[in-house]
């Protein structure tokens, strides 16, 4: 019974944490447990994921609230013509009209019956949707008209329906055999997943690991017109990246590569999380998974969210915990135990040069 009710008053702490609501004493004290405190940080983590989710349902529930709103209007001053079926239709379109009192009531229910226990089990660090926003997006297949791609999708179309695709982000290759590393967030729920480079070209790829408490992924190209690459010319930093340190990232915001610079504001992310750290650089929804690298071409993160309410701030997942993620993929599954960190090296070449390098190894995340 004790332990029921500590856990209450320190969920009740998380929440006056994040809300603001705590005196400045107190706040320093939380963040002192927190960093002391491995399931306390990642108690408040989890709390955010939740606030994140419960914040999503609502604002997908008043847009079809609005939609069912303005059909409504529409049909009673006869602008458009709705006419109420009869017989088993008309059960379909009361169940059509009415459904949205329904799912609010079973939410309510299921949001009160899921708060403790999706606060106890550790989990993705995603964030509170009013401050951070995860950088994938989604994809318009009607809006674009590209020839290279249409030919490229014909030669999967037995695979995957390629106008079912949604949304997206970035991925880059860890290793030349097909291997790459993108954000959990990108391929969440995903059924099917193709990475397309920068000529165009598309390839159908699996999932092979994630890990959502980091918020990586890991793919795994699958496709027998990939031909791979015996080696790749970036490798990942091992020590800690310096504060004002220049940094630059390559990812799809769009449907062409873009390219940005910044430089390393922060070594800790949002509320000082220790997974991540903060940049300052221009980032769009598409840019998760884009890798994170500094003036020697090697890579020191993995982005992942930006503040909403600050232009130009960015978190990053730090490299590290890549190679951790893959050598607990290695440890899982026998079947990976040949992948490795790349080795190359670019120190010593312009910026110029170490795009031209790159940009080749990193790949469109499309999901549906």
């Amino acid at each position: 019974m004790g332990t029921e009710m500590d856990e209450v008053k320190m969920i009740e702490a998380v929440e006056r944490y994040i809300r603001g609501e705590m005196k400045p004493d107190e706040r320093v004290y939380f963040e002192q447990l927190r960093k002391d405190n491995p399931e306390v940080d990642q108690m408040v983590v989890a709390h955010t994921l939740f606030l994140h989710e419960v914040n999503e349902l609502a604002e997908r529930k008043e847009f079809k609230s609005t939609l069912q709103d303005v059909h409504t209007d529409l049909s009673m001053r006869n602008v458009i013509h709705s006419s109420t079926p009869a017989g088993r239709s008309k059960v379909v379109y009361l169940w059509n009209r009415y459904k949205r009192v329904v799912a609010v009531a079973a939410s309510i229910a299921g949001i009160t019956a899921l708060t403790f226990s999706a606060l106890v089990w550790v989990i993705s660090p995603k964030q509170d949707s009013e401050r951070l926003q995860a950088l994938d997006r989604k994809i318009n297949q009607v809006s674009r008209d590209n020839n290279a791609q249409k030919v490229e999708i014909n030669k999967i179309k037995s695979k995957i329906d390629p106008a079912s695709f949604t949304s997206g982000g970035t991925g880059f290759l860890v290793d030349g055999k097909g291997y790459l590393v993108t954000n959990k967030h990108v391929v969440h729920n995903a059924r099917n997943i193709v990475v397309q480079n920068t000529k165009g070209q598309l390839f159908k790829a699996v999932l092979v690991y994630n890990d959502p408490s980091k918020d990586i992924a890991i793919l795994k190209i699958e496709d027998e017109a990939f031909k791979g690459y015996n080696s790749i010319p970036f490798n990942f930093k091992k020590s800690s990246t310096d504060l004002a340190e220049p940094i630059y990232t390559m990812g799809f915001p769009r449907d062409q590569i873009v390219y940005g610079e910044g430089y390393l504001s922060s070594k800790t992310g949002y509320q000082g999380d220790t997974l991540s750290c903060q940049i300052a650089i221009a980032a769009n929804p598409g840019n998760s998974g884009s890798p994170v690298l500094n003036k020697n071409g090697e890579v020191i993160g993995l982005l992942s969210t930006r503040q909403t309410a600050a232009e130009g701030v960015v978190f990053a997942i730090h490299s590290k915990y890549i190679g951790k993620a893959i050598e607990e993929l290695k440890k899982s599954d026998t079947t990976h135990q040949g992948l490795k960190l790349p080795t190359g090296s670019m120190k010593g070449l312009d910026r110029t040069e170490q795009v031209r390098k790159i940009e080749d190894f990193i790949f469109m995340v499309k999901i549906n």
